[in-house]
């Protein structure tokens, strides 16, 4: 897709957030405590470490607009057709 409107000036790119600790990722958190019995804290931890983070800590949600704004800048214009991953190492790609 992105090859096709390239030449139109659209990038086509994707931003794929992993685990972010945003309001949405608190009350993920919250709703996993309830539901096992813990504490917030004690939920987290256990998500962090099932999920597997090698950065040792969630995306920040101004880490993914960061990434974003780079993106859409002009200094991005030949970056087409790409998808970027943002998740602290979760997922394995190099």
């Amino acid at each position: 897709m992105a090859q096709g409107v390239a030449p139109f000036g659209v990038r086509g790119n994707s931003v794929t957030p992993g685990f972010t600790e945003s309001s949405w990722g608190r009350s993920f958190v919250q709703a996993l405590a309830e539901h096992a019995g813990t504490g917030y804290d004690e939920a987290r931890a256990q998500l962090l470490a099932d999920i597997g983070i090698p950065l040792g800590r969630p995306v920040r949600p101004e880490e993914v607009a960061e990434l974003v704004a780079f993106l859409v800048s002009g200094r991005a214009s030949a970056i087409v057709g790409a998808e970027h991953v943002i998740d602290g190492g979760s997922k394995p790609t190099v």
